[in-house]
């Protein structure tokens, strides 16, 4: 066999390979695992790193915190038996005093993302210290009442030289349920 040959067969291989690597590679990047904290990080301006659960106190003395909703601000669930790693949800809308609508990941399908979801507050005091929160399987908001902390609000995050706007773009549109909730 010459060296043409061999070189010809070589590149044939080759794009063989490649044909077939890429491809897989591309869909196990848009398939990817969400887990709520990383994806809270992600699209908010608030930078907390670990368990969701443990956000609420991280936040104290870095982050504004507080029990209004803002767009942006990061919902922070408390752990619960039913939730024991808690939740972190981004708001991206306030409907109305008691009404907001969330964008997170891993809540209605593992490791999936929502964009959009209704969370009412059903606390006694109006206070946003119970919620439910719209859950995709079910078609609506369901029974299951969730406690919250608050809000964590990204504000100023400068000292820390992270931006301010989401670090991510991301482009996930195969996993994105999108809810139009008006």
């Amino acid at each position: 066999m010459n060296f043409r040959a061999l070189a010809a067969r070589f590149a044939l291989v080759a794009a063989c390979i490649l044909t077939t690597a890429l491809p897989a590679q591309a869909a196990a990047s848009k398939s990817r695992f969400w887990q709520c904290a990383v994806f809270a990080r992600e699209v908010s301006s608030v930078k907390i790193h670990g368990n969701a659960w443990t956000w609420w106190e991280q936040a104290a003395g870095k982050y504004d915190r507080g029990n209004t909703p803002e767009a942006g601000s990061v919902m922070s669930f408390k752990k619960t038996a039913r939730n024991p790693f808690g939740h972190v949800a981004m708001v991206s809308k306030v409907v109305s005093d008691r009404e907001v609508l969330l964008t997170h990941a891993n809540w209605s399908f593992a490791g999936g993302i929502e964009r959009n979801v209704r969370a009412v507050d059903v606390s006694a005091a109006g206070d946003w210290s119970a919620v439910k929160v719209w859950f995709a399987p079910t078609g609506g908001l369901g029974t299951t009442v969730y406690p919250v902390n608050g809000f964590i609000y990204g504000g100023d995050t400068s000292e820390d030289d992270l931006p301010v706007q989401p670090s991510l773009e991301l482009d996930l549109s195969d996993l994105v349920m999108e809810t139009n909730v008006n």
